[in-house]
């Protein structure tokens, strides 16, 4: 089990060392290799965006199968049945990949932060809260066993200079979002012991059952139970 606690804070920092960009490097969504997606016809639009999930879904398995050192843009392109360049119109590398579905993964903890924020601290909202974040951690499980699985290859990727600051932040939004304004430390502190069961707790049990949808009750249910001790407006 400790081993798998630290594989969970492991593939957390891997994932904000290739989430990060070092300086210089584009903005969000103006990625090296990443055409504006927002140009063109609705079609168009919705085809291009089509098209990264499928190079990002056919990375993942190629990642899962043969790991990430073992694996080119060239098979990804193959398996996708697309030349080169085509895959190079959206990702330039591996990387860029990985990066963006670490992008993504945090783009959905943003948007439930930015949700919670608009929610009275009430018990109903913070159920709610932990309900959508379960989710995001039980649809990100694929990455996040990729990144835990291929953690030497991917810690030597180009990193944040403070590698966890990104992974922090978000969990300090989350944990402002299930507590009062000016909360003490033990009620700060269930709040976080709730969000890091959901993930430890998702990471250990994944492969171990059949229903997934049984696993997401389970550690919602658990997660709600620490987190009743939480002063509610």
């Amino acid at each position: 089990m400790n081993e798998q606690v630290r594989g969970v804070t492991a593939v957390a920092e891997s994932a904000t060392a290739v989430a990060a960009r070092p300086e210089g490097h584009p903005a969000e969504g103006h990625q090296a290799g990443h055409h504006a997606e927002g140009h063109g016809t609705p079609h168009e639009v919705r085809a291009r965006s089509d098209t990264r999930a499928r190079i990002q879904h056919v990375a993942l398995e190629l990642f899962a199968e043969q790991g990430y050192d073992k694996t080119s843009l060239r098979e990804i392109a193959e398996r996708l049945d697309v030349t080169k360049a085509a895959l190079y119109y959206h990702f330039k590398s591996k990387e860029d990949i990985v990066r963006s579905l670490v992008e993504d993964y945090f783009g959905q903890i943003d948007a439930l932060i930015a949700w919670a924020k608009t929610q009275p601290r009430a018990t109903q909202a913070r159920d709610e809260i932990l309900r959508r974040y379960v989710q995001i951690v039980a649809d990100g499980s694929d990455v996040f066993r990729m990144l835990h699985h291929n953690q030497a290859a991917l810690n030597s990727l180009s990193s944040a200079k403070q590698r966890g600051d990104l992974f922090r932040e978000r969990m300090t939004g989350l944990i402002d979002a299930l507590t009062e304004p000016g909360a003490d430390l033990p009620e700060r502190l269930r709040a976080a012991m709730a969000l890091g069961g959901v993930s430890v707790g998702w990471m250990f049990f994944a492969d171990q059952v059949e229903d997934r949808r049984t696993l997401c009750a389970a550690v919602l249910g658990i997660a709600s139970d620490v987190a009743k001790g939480i002063s509610a407006g």
